[in-house]
């Protein structure tokens, strides 16, 4: 019913990182700066869910990630229970691999969590099956409070008008390059608003003079097509149906054969290389290209695998394309006995300053803005530095997010892959290609 999601990013599999966080004085810091936040902590520990004859609350939660995460988070859901003694969790978590088809078996088998996190290759397809409870009321009472988070990321968690999930942290796309190898070749580096064929340009030059293809091939990138989609006045959805057309991707396509035919990209089987989404395998730091098409908060686990130093840039074209994605979300299951109080644990972990300073950015930037700005003075990792201020910067050019990705995404993404190797290997025109490709992802979204 749910394959294990791929390990690309935006999926389970996306790194997110652990920062360290000196806890007693930033605690301290977070006191004496007196980071306003409108807390409604308390009032939805009771409400109307079913609690036991004693008042006991025990709240089933379950997430994927590494063992870092799983301390993080327990420490979150520890202080949370210290500061509602009534209210206990039952924790499970496991790695990505497996996650969602183990959490469709809970769902299907009438015994799903209360409280789980969700992505957005299946927010919509849980939302369309009303397995998610609406948030929408929780926030237009205050109990959930959102009024800190960005417009476009608490947008991007509305599915047919419910909000079915609450953003755990953001992040958007970036390019990131060798800054190493540039200078070493007295090359320029790549900048935000660069356009395409600029991108490709640069990349050529590269390529020539540094002897390493300038850029990985996006052509089987969904966050590149995804973006380039919107930079062209369209989507990659449009309410249940695909945003595009065979034509869009035939020009895609066309773009990238054109970028290889000049040398300002790979072979197509170390472009194939490139296109897994482990970042050890990043072409970026494997020294096989000069540039990779990742997710911003990619940067720290990129540069734990290469000695040279690291760029980031939003993607070629107008940045407006770009948004605030939620890099993963909180969803509560409709069914649960416990919902206000599961409703209320979402908003201790977006608002609580203490639960901030435990989770730092393991799962991407902090949604509340105020107390993004506090956690990200307390980051001490360089690379995590550089991503955070890129985000910030790229945050005042973000467009209106898109609608969250319909059921089938994961289908359409792997489609693409498929269909670009098969350009790149010339199995197929990039017309015949983008056929196959558009009548692939018509049966798997329907």
């Amino acid at each position: 019913m749910h394959p294990a999601t791929s390990p690309t990013a935006g999926t389970p599999a996306e790194p997110h990182h652990r920062t360290p966080v000196p806890r007693r004085r930033f605690l301290r810091g977070l006191v004496a700066t007196a980071v306003a936040v409108p807390l409604m902590f308390g009032a939805a520990a009771c409400g109307d869910d079913d609690a036991g004859a004693d008042g006991q609350v025990k709240l089933s939660v379950f997430w994927w990630g590494g063992e870092a995460r799983a301390k993080l988070t327990e420490d979150a859901l520890a202080l949370y229970t210290k500061k509602h003694p009534n209210v206990t969790f039952e924790k499970t978590w496991q790695a990505n691999q497996g996650y969602f088809d183990k959490l469709a078996t809970l769902t299907a088998g009438g015994n799903p969590p209360d409280l789980f996190q969700i992505d957005d290759n299946y927010l919509a397809e849980y939302a369309g099956r009303s397995t998610v409870l609406d948030l929408k009321s929780y926030q237009d009472s205050g109990k959930l409070d959102v009024s800190k988070f960005p417009k476009s990321l608490l947008e991007y968690g509305v599915v047919d008008g419910k909000l079915a999930g609450v953003a755990a942290g953001e992040n958007t796309q970036g390019l990131v390059y060798n800054k190493t190898l540039l200078a070493k070749n007295a090359l320029p580096e790549p900048t935000t608003g660069q356009s395409w064929e600029e991108h490709i340009a640069w990349a050529e030059q590269v390529a020539k003079k540094a002897k390493v293809p300038g850029t990985q091939d996006p052509s089987a990138d969904y966050k590149a097509f995804w973006v380039w989609l919107r930079q062209q006045g369209k989507d990659l959805y449009n309410g249940n149906d695909l945003g595009f057309t065979a034509e869009d991707v035939t020009t895609w396509f066309e773009l990238w054969k054109g970028a290889r035919d000049r040398g300002a990209t790979p072979t197509p089987d170390v472009i194939h290389e490139g296109n897994a989404s482990d970042v050890t395998k990043q072409l970026v730091v494997t020294g096989k290209a000069a540039t990779s098409w990742v997710w911003v908060n990619q940067m720290p686990d990129l540069k734990k695998n290469t000695k040279d130093e690291l760029g980031v840039v939003a993607y070629p074209g107008d940045p407006s394309a770009q948004w605030a994605r939620a890099s993963m979300y909180w969803s509560v299951f409709k069914g649960s006995k416990h919902r206000d109080t599961a409703v209320d644990v979402i908003n201790f972990l977006a608002n609580d300053p203490e639960a901030a300073a435990l989770l730092g950015t393991d799962r991407g930037l902090p949604s509340n803005m105020d107390l993004r700005a506090t956690v990200s003075e307390t980051v001490t990792d360089p690379a995590m530095k550089q991503s955070i201020q890129v985000e910030t910067e790229l945050a005042q050019k973000f467009g209106q997010s898109p609608q969250v990705p319909i059921k089938g995404h994961s289908k359409v993404k792997s489609e693409l892959v498929k269909a670009a190797e098969n350009v790149q290997y010339q199995r197929a025109s990039p017309a015949q290609a983008a056929e196959q490709f558009i009548a692939a992802c018509k049966s798997a979204i329907a």
